[in-house]
């Protein structure tokens, strides 16, 4: 049995649930107020927990593995291992400063008060860029600390960046790059090693699959040529003659990114009769 922490509510909690139930991971109803769940059909235990005990917990063996935001796994410094990168609830952690203040490089900082809940993160980046600043650690609201003379500058989590212009900031210098990622202990046994294997491989599948959208065409067949060197798919398009002489079909697998230039350049080799699928899972 696998023990899986997860966020108890927030932004992680619905997508993670989201992705375990598209690996075909099934969970007891246990109600929101039950902190500690079994999948119904994988040896997988899931526990309710605070964002930030995650990483802790993870590395007291109190869980195996644990989905997390990777700035808490940098802010907590614990010896753990990232297993998978999950692809949502993707930020960033940035230094911001009042709209009004010049900015030209890290250095423009030096000397300021900065507020922040990651001063493990900052204090390391500034130790990095030689940058001497005085960090003010505070819980939750940092953007209104330069407002009510608390400090110079924030460093915080940035997505849209409404939030900061709303508080008369700018987004001055981006330190972190973060999104939800898979940790593990480093030193699971045998058992445990290879239920995380399996789980991971689901995930992969899933995620994979977001990224991909499956093609099925209809060409005549002296277009097919030019069409395959526009659908390479996987590996090359499978081609199935049609009733029609002369005509064949052609199933593919096109990135997302790609769709639109693709479709245009299939539209004019011929290609008629265009379906796009959603890919549920995709594995390689």
């Amino acid at each position: 049995m696998l023990t899986l922490a997860i966020q108890k509510s927030g932004r992680l909690n619905e997508k993670t649930l989201q992705m375990l139930t598209e690996a075909g991971i099934i969970l007891d109803n246990g109600g929101k107020t039950k902190l500690q769940l079994r999948a119904k059909n994988f040896p997988l235990q899931i526990l309710y927990l605070r964002d930030d005990d995650i990483p802790e917990c993870i590395a007291d063996q109190i869980a195996d593995a644990g989905v997390v935001g990777e700035n808490i796994y940098h802010e907590k410094g614990h010896n753990l291992k990232i297993c998978e990168r999950l692809g949502f609830a993707k930020c960033r952690l940035s230094v911001a400063i009042p709209k009004n203040m010049t900015y030209s490089s890290i250095k423009d900082i030096n000397g300021l008060k900065i507020a922040t809940s990651f001063p493990n993160i900052l204090s390391k980046y500034l130790n990095e860029q030689g940058i001497s600043a005085t960090i003010h650690e505070i819980k939750g609201s940092v953007e209104i600390a330069p407002g009510i003379g608390l400090s110079d500058a924030i460093f915080d989590i940035v997505s849209s960046g409404s939030t900061l212009l709303s508080n008369g900031l700018k987004e001055a210098q981006v330190v972190l790059h973060s999104e939800a990622v898979l940790l593990q202990h480093p030193l699971l046994n045998d058992e445990k090693t290879h239920i995380l294997e399996r789980l991971c491989f689901r995930i992969r599948a899933v995620n994979k699959a977001i990224n991909y959208k499956y093609i099925l065409l209809n060409a005549p067949n002296k277009s097919i040529e030019t069409i395959c060197q526009i659908l390479p798919g996987m590996k090359s398009p499978t081609i199935v003659p049609l009733a029609l002489e002369g005509w064949s079909s052609l199933h593919s697998v096109i990135r997302e990114d790609d769709f639109w230039e693709i479709i245009e350049n299939l539209k004019s080799a011929g290609a008629e009769g265009i379906l796009v699928v959603p890919i549920e899972k995709m594995i390689i």
